[in-house]
């Protein structure tokens, strides 16, 4: 992977201002003390956002920003392969209640391993950036035996990797996976290694788009982009709005609320805007909800690019007010997002158990609310980015029994391009990373892991 070097003012490190960064170690401190953040006890931001802010901070380049991001993602997505192939190479073991030390290592052997990185370069400005840290200075000779010794025995690190469940999986999520999936946790995880392409949603003709961008149309309907060399804003349609970034299995929760021309649609936790995008072409009048302002200002960027109208209003669902006012609702719920680790990773290691409680908790409040806004007849869509069954089949079983004036209403084939393995045996959408990927068809690449309820209000 191509690195260049950044121009700019000398880097600030930990400890004060440094001499002048030699070619791609910016990028590298950037990538390390993200994933050091998010190994540590914070774990306030998402990699993405950690990426983003540290990159600005330290005034990285594109190239740059995108070589720490490579880096990063990396570290995370082979996460336990690498702490399992460290800790047998040190005579101590692995120093987890240093995340600063982890993630310096680990990012080092993630270079060696999975990128396309010269290994001097790999080693060399990983003990720089030790040399750079008090914290770390002492162990820079640590560092640099541990990663020399990584590059000397790749090809049998390379060769322990053993199955993605059992190696590169939380222990705590493959027990859930294997419970509620059985033979296909396995499958799961080896998606997630994988990553995922670039998704796309046309407004108006989605094969001519396709054919135009080179993109596979998917039985769903979404294109999908799998080589993606440029920005994507420099790709043809951004501009004029014909399409936006949507993951396949995402898109298929507003397709199933079937919004009609003048309805009066919600859409709750409605940023980054995919979903609210989707029912405003279908022609409603959509109040788009969320809670983070900041949030919402990239919806409404979003709208204006497309060319689309909604009420957008930050503040909390919980605390709208408007009884049966809604001829559809559309509920995408605060999750533990375990559905998205093929394109976040960090997901797997930053989330725990514990979470769960939480969420759910919260979950069957915005479920109750949803339900008290959609007028008799109409229809609310209950959806999550999560694998776990608490976040769906059981959140939706429970909301069933508070709530005898709803009934499910089941997904049809024909309405998700025929894949009957995404209908759960009540009815439900439920898609897997693994889905898509091979097993039962053409390799299209898998999809998130979703899942959506469709219900009822009675009349």
């Amino acid at each position: 992977m191509a690195t260049r070097r950044n121009a700019r003012a000398p880097a600030r490190g930990p400890d004060g201002p440094e001499t002048p960064d030699a070619a791609g170690l910016a990028a590298r401190r950037v990538a390390q003390a993200a994933v050091a953040d998010l190994l540590g006890k914070g774990r306030a931001l998402a990699l993405e956002d950690a990426l983003a802010q540290g990159a600005r901070a330290a005034g990285l380049d594109a190239a740059d920003a995108g070589l720490a991001r490579a880096i990063a993602t990396a570290t995370f997505r082979r996460l336990g392969f690498l702490e399992r192939a460290l800790g047998t190479r040190m005579a101590q073991g692995l120093p987890r209640d240093e995340p600063r030390l982890l993630a310096l290592l680990a990012t080092g052997a993630a270079q060696i391993l999975d990128l396309n990185v010269p290994d001097h370069a790999a080693v060399d400005l990983s003990v720089r950036l030790a040399k750079g840290d008090r914290s770390l200075q002492h162990l820079a000779g640590l560092v640099n035996a541990v990663l020399r010794r990584v590059v000397r025995e790749r090809e049998a690190i390379l060769a322990e990797a053993g199955t993605p469940l059992d190696h590169n999986t939380p222990a705590w999520l493959a027990a859930r996976w294997r419970a509620a999936y059985g033979d296909a946790a396995g499958a799961i995880a080896a998606a997630h290694l994988r990553g995922a392409a670039v998704d796309l949603t046309a407004r108006v003709e989605p094969e001519t788009w396709a054919e135009r961008l080179g993109a596979t149309l998917l039985p769903t309907g979404s294109l999908r982009l799998t080589d993606v060399r440029a920005p994507v804003a420099e790709l043809s349609g951004y501009g004029e709005g014909a399409w936006w970034v949507q993951d396949a299995a995402a898109a298929l929760p507003a397709r199933l609320l079937e919004p009609r021309p003048g309805e009066a649609v919600a859409d709750l936790c409605a940023a980054p805007g995919g979903k609210t995008a989707q029912l405003a072409a279908a022609g409603a009048r959509v109040t788009a909800v969320d809670r983070s302002a900041a949030r919402l200002e990239r919806l409404r960027q979003n709208l204006a690019r497309l060319g689309l109208e909604a009420e957008v209003r930050a503040g909390d669902a919980l605390d709208m007010t408007e009884e049966a006012a809604f001829d559809a609702v559309l509920l995408d719920a605060p999750c533990s997002a375990t559905g998205t680790i093929r394109r976040h990773p960090d997901v797997a290691w930053t989330k725990t158990e514990a979470d769960l409680a939480r969420l759910t908790a919260l979950q069957a409040r915005l479920l109750d609310k949803a339900a008290s806004l959609v007028r008799p007849g109409g229809r609310l869509v209950y959806c999550t980015c999560s694998l776990e069954p608490e976040e769906g089949e059981a959140q939706v079983a429970a909301f069933l029994a508070r709530h005898a004036g709803y009934e499910r209403v089941a997904v049809r084939p024909e309405e998700i391009g025929g894949l009957s393995e995404l209908i759960g045996a009540q009815g439900d959408l439920r898609t897997l990373p693994s889905h898509l990927g091979g097993a039962a068809g053409p390799d299209l690449g898998g999809l998130d892991g979703f899942f959506a309820s469709r219900l009822r209000r009675r009349a």
